[in-house]
């Protein structure tokens, strides 16, 4: 399959490189993640990350990155199908649901689920008026408050509550 995707200065990378990334799933990904989970020198730098002042975020097999330096203990994760096994041979349970957090901890399972860990990200840094303006100006045209709505689904139950308003 030969195809070209054309971009220019100024491109929103969103709408090529999505494409590609669609494309490349001919083939599995995450194909390395053993890999890296089993060097040293990546392992020890990655050990630095610290979800007592950091929110820590993992995709698909990133999962099992995150397994194999321990931050998954007693936290149930999402992933792909192709890194499911690998991430419960590390002794982590595997939610059949495309998102999941507890503290500053999250993963997702998909390609696509990417916007849920950004939207949640987003939120917790920036507001939900700011996350949801980002997921608005990057769905689809004619779907935009469904693609809302099952964001805010996915993501609402792993959001820290708001303060309660002082009277």
């Amino acid at each position: 399959m030969h195809i070209a995707i054309l971009t220019f200065e100024g491109y929103n990378e969103l709408d090529s490189l999505i494409a590609l990334g669609v494309l490349n799933r001919v083939r599995n990904s995450g194909i390395a993640t053993r890999e890296v989970t089993e060097d040293p020198a990546i392992m020890n730098i990655l050990r630095g990350l610290d979800p007592s002042r950091q929110l820590i975020a993992a995709q698909c097999s990133g999962a099992l990155v995150l397994a194999r330096l321990g931050l998954l203990n007693d936290i149930p994760a999402c992933t792909d199908l192709v890194t499911k096994p690998w991430v419960v041979a590390a002794g982590v349970e595997v939610l059949n649901q495309p998102f999941h957090a507890k503290g500053n901890i999250a993963t997702a399972g998909g390609c696509l689920a990417s916007h849920y860990l950004a939207a949640w990200i987003t939120a917790r840094l920036e507001g939900n008026d700011a996350a949801e303006g980002a997921l608005r100006y990057v769905a689809p045209v004619g779907e935009k408050e469904e693609y809302i709505e099952r964001a805010w689904r996915n993501i609402t139950p792993y959001l820290p509550s708001p303060a309660p308003a002082l009277v």
